[in-house]
């Protein structure tokens, strides 16, 4: 009997030192900051969870349980309570600038956040959507000048071919902004999901069933479950700006290779007709070269004693190749030749606008147009 409790203690403390530990930051009301590690299972016993609540099994997720909120964004992992907020796993995720520096005045409510007069999990709601907005935005910011440039040097009808080293830096930042638009997705699904259900804006707001002041203020003069929709309202709405920003660099990119290709062929196509008018000249040489072909067989006539009938064949036969080449030529352009473009009545001219207010953008994609028209027509 001895030997098996000794065996169960000795396996119960083995299973008590290889618990999950979470690193935790705990931020109160006022800013202030403690740090601690605990446990995962004395954790969501003091904040009334379950087990399967503190998995975090989404990259991206907002949920109440137990009056708490649990919300997931990327890497950051956090539960907001109607007194505090808890940041998991705080030292893995590089964000000690925003932690230490923003964060907690943010909650206190020194910062420029509007529901700074409202509970406590509005305001930590909105400082860790501005966050997860502000980090998307950033990314979109690094990849736009990027693309713009790229596809600026790709464009240029002066290559007669391709920099591949341009093509792999236009390959990544493409893949980029894949993954960028999928966050971005991901990011508005979510908000989405709340925003369908009015229950579930009702659950975010803790302090409501919690506090009979904040209750009584909900009921007569501040509705906090519409203050929570247009909270959420907000951050979607910057998520799908920028998702259309995203979504025309993409359109950008699809046009721009279309251009790339139109130049390539523009380019290939000359080729081929040079190719072809050296061919015409070869063939033209070739067929009154058979004068001097017969003239060259050793048979006799009396033309090979005067000395005028070398020039006189020598002429003959370069003046018909270039008539014969010349001829071709006329021929080759009339079936190449484009059509007249059709009469166009004269329109009134539209007043141009500003250049300081043109984007470069927009300066890319008039000059991706004009090169396809150009090239078109050659």
């Amino acid at each position: 009997q001895f030997y098996q409790h000794a065996t169960t203690e000795a396996s119960q403390a083995t299973l008590a030192s290889v618990s999950p530990v979470f690193a935790v930051m705990k931020l109160d009301k006022e800013g202030n900051t403690t740090y601690f590690e605990k446990k995962k299972t004395e954790l969501y016993q003091e904040l009334g969870l379950q087990a399967r609540d503190l998995r975090f099994q989404h990259l991206m997720s907002i949920a109440t349980r137990n009056n708490r909120i649990i919300m997931r964004m990327e890497f950051l992992k956090a539960v907001i309570t109607p007194e505090f907020l808890l940041i998991l796993d705080y030292r893995n995720l590089n964000l000690e600038h925003w932690l230490c520096n923003e964060l907690a005045s943010q909650l206190a409510g020194e910062g420029q956040l509007v529901t700074y007069s409202l509970p406590f999990e509005f305001r930590a709601i909105e400082a860790i959507l501005q966050y997860r907005i502000s980090k998307l935005q950033g990314r979109l910011n690094t990849l736009q000048p990027q693309i713009l440039e790229t596809l600026e040097a790709l464009v240029d009808p002066k290559l007669l071919s391709v920099d591949r080293s341009k093509l792999h830096i236009l390959l990544q930042n493409g893949k980029s902004l894949s993954e960028l638009e999928t966050d971005l997705k991901v990011f508005k699904e979510t908000i989405l999901e709340i925003l369908d259900e009015e229950e579930l804006i009702e659950e975010l707001c803790l302090s409501k069933w919690t506090d009979p002041q904040v209750f009584e203020e909900s009921t007569s003069g501040i509705d906090h479950a519409e203050e929570m929709e247009l909270l959420l309202e907000n951050y979607y709405r910057q998520a799908e700006d920028l998702a259309n920003e995203a979504r025309e660099l993409r359109v950008l990119i699809d046009d721009s290779e279309s251009i790339i290709f139109i130049n390539l062929d523009s380019h290939r196509n000359v080729m081929m007709r040079l190719n072809l008018q050296l061919t015409m000249g070869t063939f033209s040489l070739s067929l009154f070269g058979l004068i001097g072909v017969a003239f060259g067989m050793n048979l006799e006539s009396s033309l090979e004693e005067d000395p005028r009938i070398f020039w006189l064949v020598t002429g003959i036969m370069f003046l018909g190749s270039g008539l014969i080449w010349r001829r071709l030529l006329s021929f080759l352009g009339r079936h190449l030749e484009p059509p007249l473009p059709p009469h166009v009545p004269a329109v009134l001219k539209k007043s141009q606008p500003a250049a300081g207010r043109v984007e470069i953008k927009n300066n890319l994609k008039a000059e991706t147009f004009g090169l396809s028209r150009s090239t078109l027509t050659n």
